[in-house]
C-alpha cells in the first residue's frame, strides 16, 4: 500500500508509562527498514508517569522532513488515552485526520486533586468523532487486562492500527521486530495482544 500523502504525519500519544514511545519507535524502525525517510520527534510531559507524552513521525518516500508536525497537519493520531486524543486533535487535527483511541481514561493530576473536571465518556467520544474524519475506539486496556497484563495495552492498540491498514507495515514485520527486541518469554503474550487488537477492527 502507499501512504495517503507525502509526508504522512503520524502522532502516537498517551501519558507517561503507557508505552506509546515503544510502539512509535517500533513503527519507525519498520518503515525505515522498508526504505522510507523518517523523522521522529518526542515530547515528554512534566511528570514521568501521568504527564502527556507523544511522538511525531513524519514519513516520506522522497526525502527527510523536520520532525515537528505543523499545526493542523496530522494524518493519523494513535492514542492510548482519549483526553490526549482530543488534546492532539485541538493542535494537529483537520477535516481528514483519522484517530485510533484507547477507551480507557487516565485521570490527570489536576482531576485527581479536584482542581479540574474530566469530561464524560459521551462528551469525549462525541468531540473526538466530530473532529475526525474517521474515529476508531479500541478497548485496548480492557483486552490487556483480560490477557492478564495491562502493560500490553499499547500492543493491542498497535494491532488495531495494523487491522485498520493505514500504514504500509505488516503483522509479520511487527512480529519480526518484536523477536529482536522483546524477551523470548514475553513474545507469546505480545503476539496474543497484537492479534486481539487486529480483531477489533477486522
Amino acid at each position: 500500500m502507499s501512504l495517503a500523502t507525502d509526508p504522512y504525519n503520524l502522532i502516537v500519544c498517551g501519558v507517561g508509562g503507557q508505552g506509546n514511545i515503544l510502539i512509535a519507535r517500533l513503527i519507525g524502525r519498520i518503515l525505515a527498514n522498508n526504505g522510507y525517510y523518517l523523522a521522529i520527534g518526542e515530547t515528554f510531559g512534566a511528570a514521568q508517569r501521568g504527564g502527556s507524552v507523544f511522538s511525531s513521525l513524519r514519513i516520506s518516500k522522497t526525502r527527510t522532513y523536520g520532525p515537528l508536525i505543523p499545526n493542523g497537519a496530522a494524518n493519523l493520531i494513535v492514542s492510548l488515552e482519549p483526553l490526549e486524543t482530543l488534546r492532539m486533535l485541538s493542535n494537529f487535527g483537520n477535516e481528514k485526520v483519522v484517530t485510533i483511541s484507547n477507551t480507557q481514561t487516565t485521570m490527570p493530576v489536576g482531576v485527581l486533586a479536584g482542581r479540574n473536571e474530566y469530561p464524560t465518556e459521551e462528551k469525549l467520544r462525541g468531540a473526538i468523532e466530530e473532529l475526525s474524519q474517521r474515529a476508531l475506539f479500541v478497548p485496548a486496556t480492557d483486552i490487556a487486562v483480560e490477557l492478564g497484563a495491562p502493560i500490553v495495552s499499547n500492543i493491542v492498540l498497535l494491532g488495531a492500527l495494523l487491522g485498520a491498514k493505514l500504514l504500509p507495515i505488516s503483522e509479520e514485520e511487527v512480529k519480526e521486530d518484536m523477536r529482536s527486541t522483546f524477551p523470548a518469554g514475553k513474545l507469546e503474550l505480545n503476539y496474543q495482544a497484537l492479534q486481539r487488537g487486529i480483531d477489533t477492527v477486522a
